[in-house]
């Protein structure tokens, strides 16, 4: 994308931020007795009707849990106010991209008379034109609620960020700077929402953050401050040589990839050793790689942003999942047991499953920013439709796309009446325990994201857990003849002969299934508490899924200096080699979550390559995944970032 064209969505965004930010502040104050000083009032004005009252409940839980985290009054209601803000202009954007693609009838175009609202709501329901634009905002909030379905984390109208909606004058110039002529062309591009994700906080605001202090003071000024959109050819380059490659050589050269990763690197001449048989380096023969199922190839990026890696790789593995089922012998899932082709025999089936999944079971994201999982999640659901259009999948013959595993590190839920509540809930008791020991070991997840290293810490807790109650069970069948112990009730966990692993599953789907039911019972005006609990604990136990999981590949623009001050003392710990710099870390990291034979790209600082600071952790690291590609690419590529890069890829021994 052009720096001009960049440039007018800077602009737009920074101005649509503006109004927004403004407009909420007023009706937070004015409506709801919610002051940017941080002052709340107790109880609901008494001009408020049921509904609004309803909205405010909603509003004052999100600050209330917002403080829970250690944030002082006014900073929760100025996290509020931004979060409404991005939300609200976060929809739109979604809106005037999902135009472009078809995938919504004009909506907001030409805003009132947009075709959607006059030919096709309006055809039903005539009378619902109204002056103060209410019957418009019930029309845009229908479109929500059946976006919601499937990109619930931005369109779900639960959320309390979306308990607010701009003015009639705000909207109205809303629409105006989002329709304006010279930004026309860039809502069919699929990058334009990770350009109003880095353009959403100004240079000023980064800039007086570092004046005040050298090192990120929390988990939001770290994010901040590394928000550097990676450029599409630096993407490719990383991209072509990990998943591109891996596929490449499991395929001894034999795949269309060859000619899509243009930016990979091959040897002269190269040729592939088959099994069992024995190279050498110097005769340009590449080891054998034992080819899988797509289904089994697992790509993360653990400081994803708004997933621009991930993208790319969804674009391979469309090539990657149909050049396997066209082969008869293809290998068997981890997951099924079956070949892709056993699976779905049928080649239309098969091809209204690709996308979904994709997203099931190959692309994994972390970030410790909230506003990722709208961006990423948004991305990736409109590049799933834009396949099912490229694969003549019609709208109505399309499966809903529920699930994708972009993951917010951020720590589980810090009202600690409500983790004694629901812990006391669970039954065993000992799931009860565990949960507590998992909130405990999270503390800093929202400081340290994917660095944390959560399976670790718990791996003992999990074990101790699972040994627990297997002599429970134990304790409970003694004392009975054959045949006569009790039965084990349907709510019980069936843990015999299963490992750690397999234990930790369970204990899992339980917490979910307990979350959902401790939600819906919820009364007496608690239940949006009880929300956000429910969504920040399974926030957190997602991120320990994917950490317990081993990769493929991983790609990653990591950030770059110094970590959180919060989170000094525990990073130095976990990370004594590469404590100098946090991309350093995340190196490490990434090749801790890789298996062997796993490709690790990023692009980087180049210092670390030749600073004697670094030097043990060249000697360290990259022994473990010494490069197999390597480009010096200088200075002026990530943007505004003062900084010469290089970008990389390591193969782990």
């Amino acid at each position: 994308m052009e720096k001009e064209t960049r440039s007018a969505i800077e602009r737009a965004t920074q101005k649509a931020r503006s109004i927004l930010e403004n407009d909420f502040a007023e009706q937070l104050a004015g409506d709801y007795d919610v002051m940017v000083d941080g002052q709340v009032a107790e109880n609901p004005g008494a001009h408020l009707g049921g509904h609004q009252k309803a909205l405010r409940a909603r509003i004052v839980a999100s600050v209330q849990h917002k403080r829970m985290t250690g944030m002082a009054p006014k900073d929760a209601v100025a996290d509020y106010l931004r979060d409404a803000a991005f939300t609200t202009l976060n929809r739109f954007v979604a809106l005037k991209m999902l135009e472009a693609r078809s995938l919504v009838q004009e909506c907001i175009t030409k805003g009132e008379a947009s075709s959607g609202f006059v030919n096709e709501y309006l055809a039903f329901a005539p009378g619902a034109k109204f002056p103060d634009g209410s019957g418009y905002k019930i029309y845009l909030e229908s479109i929500f609620d059946e976006l919601s379905t499937e990109v619930k984390v931005l369109f779900d109208r639960r959320d309390p960020a979306a308990a607010l909606w701009p003015r009639k004058a705000t909207f109205e110039e809303l629409l105006a700077i989002l329709n304006a002529p010279d930004l026309r062309e860039v809502w069919s591009e699929d990058e334009t929402i990770g350009w109003v994700y880095q353009y959403f906080n100004s240079g000023d605001e980064r800039r007086k953050m570092r004046e005040a202090s050298q090192a990120p003071r929390n988990s939001r000024e770290l994010a901040i401050r590394n928000q550097f959109f990676t450029p599409s050819y630096v993407v490719q380059f990383l991209s072509d040589n990990t998943l591109g490659r891996i596929w490449y050589e499991m395929r001894k050269g034999d795949t269309k990839l060859a000619e899509v990763c243009k930016y990979m690197v091959r040897g002269y001449g190269e040729s592939f050793a088959d099994a069992g048989q024995p190279y050498a380096d110097e005769d340009n023969v590449v080891p054998h790689r034992l080819q899988k199922d797509p289904r089994d190839l697992r790509i993360i990026d653990p400081a994803c942003g708004s997933g621009h890696f991930l993208l790319y790789c969804f674009r391979l593995l469309l090539t990657i999942y149909q050049e396997t089922w066209d082969d008869s012998d293809g290998a068997p899932s981890e997951a099924t047991g079956n070949s892709l082709r056993e699976d779905y025999p049928d080649s239309e089936r098969f091809r209204r499953a690709i996308p979904s999944l994709i997203l099931r079971h190959n692309l994994h994201g972390v970030d410790i920013d909230p506003r990722c999982a709208q961006i990423a999640q948004l991305a990736l659901w409109m590049r799933a439709q834009r396949a099912y259009l490229d694969l003549e999948i019609r709208r109505e013959n399309r499966p809903i796309i529920r699930r994708s595993n972009i993951v917010i590190a951020e720590p589980m839920p810090g009202d600690s009446v409500l983790v004694d509540e629901f812990a006391s809930s669970l039954t065993p008791p000992i799931l009860g325990r565990l949960f507590k020991e998992i909130v405990d070991q999270m503390t800093l997840a929202g400081e340290m994201g994917a660095l944390l290293q959560i399976e670790r810490q718990l791996a003992f807790s999990i074990h101790r857990a699972r040994e627990a109650y297997v002599l429970q069970q134990e304790r409970q069948g003694q004392g009975y003849l054959p045949g006569f112990a009790p039965e084990r009730r349907q709510s019980e966990l069936d843990l015999s002969g299963i490992d750690d692993d397999t234990f930790f599953e369970q204990a899992e789907e339980k917490i979910f299934t307990s979350l959902k039911i401790f939600v819906a019972d919820a009364v007496n005006g608690i239940g949006a508490r009880r929300r956000l609990f429910a969504d920040d604990a399974e926030q957190g136990i997602a991120l320990i899924d994917i950490a317990r999981k081993r990769f493929d590949v991983v790609l990653m623009n990591p950030p770059f200096g110094a970590g959180s001050l919060q989170a000094k003392s525990a990073f130095e710990k976990a990370y004594p080699v590469t404590k100098h710099d946090i991309l350093t870390a995340f190196i490490e990291r990434g090749i801790q979550l890789s298996q062997p034979r796993s490709r690790v790209g990023a692009i980087t600082s180049r210092t670390p390559f030749f600073l004697s600071t670094y030097e043990l952790w060249r000697k360290d690291v990259l022994e473990k995944a010494p490069p197999v590609v390597f480009a010096d690419l200088g200075a002026g590529v990530l943007d505004s970032a003062m900084v010469e890069t290089a970008a990389f890829c390591l193969e782990v021994v």
